[in-house]
């Protein structure tokens, strides 16, 4: 399939997990790329990766903290004076601070919403006028956690809750615009995200404490996400668990209030160091 032909896509957070197979997805359905990450030198190596795999994309990566206005300013006209114009936006940049409220500060909470929440509206902001000018397609990468939020995580779920609400007012704002928004909620997908401490620093030897059998492959995920951004949906729950937890808390939120304490079900809950 190649739905993106010659179309120009950006993805934030683009150097592993989720960002890194969306970026390997969506140049085997045409697209050239703009990958944008803090980690310059991952990102020259996947670039340099896509392009040897699929010679005719070309794929440009840009070392980018999406919690800087200039940075993003920055990235995005250097993108455009490259490619001079965007067709899709992937806003998948994020970290998860880990701990319960009386373990973190009020900082930790900051630090959550100021990546999680201000880095999509900055992409968001600084990509929509080029997004309108082709009737793009902008994806928002959030979480089934902006559901159902766990004991010791509740500054992760507060910046996905916040995600959904932002998207779900764009995709009645930009409609007139022609350009689509689609909510992309993940369950666990095989990622770095478990191994970065509340910092959002990445801990090489820490151990991902969700079990794989449990986990989707990030190829996987991607596939499904870029159907979801093609066809223009409004919501994507990616993982079947994930689209159970979302059924079940959208019909049933009391029988999910029991289970979680029934089970005594949480997140990881000690604070990452």
């Amino acid at each position: 399939m190649a739905s993106f032909t010659d179309k120009h896509v950006l993805i934030t957070g683009a150097s592993s997990g989720i960002g890194e197979a969306l970026a390997y997805e969506f140049a085997s359905q045409g697209a050239n790329l703009t990958l944008l990450a803090r980690r310059k030198e991952r990102l020259d190596q996947i670039a340099q990766s896509i392009s040897k795999k699929y010679p005719k994309q070309k794929v440009i990566g840009f070392s980018a903290d999406v919690c800087s206005d200039e940075s993003v300013k920055s990235a995005v006209a250097e993108s455009l004076s490259v490619f001079g114009t965007l067709d899709v936006v992937v806003a998948n940049a994020g970290f998860s601070v880990a701990g319960q409220l009386q373990e973190l500060s009020l900082d930790d909470y900051r630090r959550q919403f100021e990546t999680n929440l201000f880095g999509v509206l900055r992409i968001v902001k600084e990509t929509i006028p080029y997004l309108s000018q082709t009737r793009g397609r902008l994806a928002i990468v959030g979480s089934v956690n902006g559901y159902v939020s766990l004991p010791g995580i509740s500054a992760y779920a507060m910046s996905k809750f916040s995600i959904r609400a932002l998207s779900d007012a764009l995709y009645h704002e930009l409609r007139p615009s022609g350009i689509s928004v689609t909510h992309i909620a993940p369950g666990f997908v095989v990622s770095e995200i478990r191994r970065v401490n509340n910092r959002g620093e990445l801990k090489h030897k820490a151990q991902d404490p969700i079990p794989m059998w449990i986990q989707m492959k990030a190829p996987l995920a991607a596939k499904k996400i870029v159907r979801a951004i093609y066809q223009r949906n409004r919501e994507r729950v990616v993982t079947g668990h994930g689209w159970w937890a979302v059924r079940l808390f959208r019909f049933f939120p009391d029988l999910v209030f029991l289970l979680i304490d029934v089970f005594k079900i949480k997140a990881r809950s000690e604070p990452r160091p």
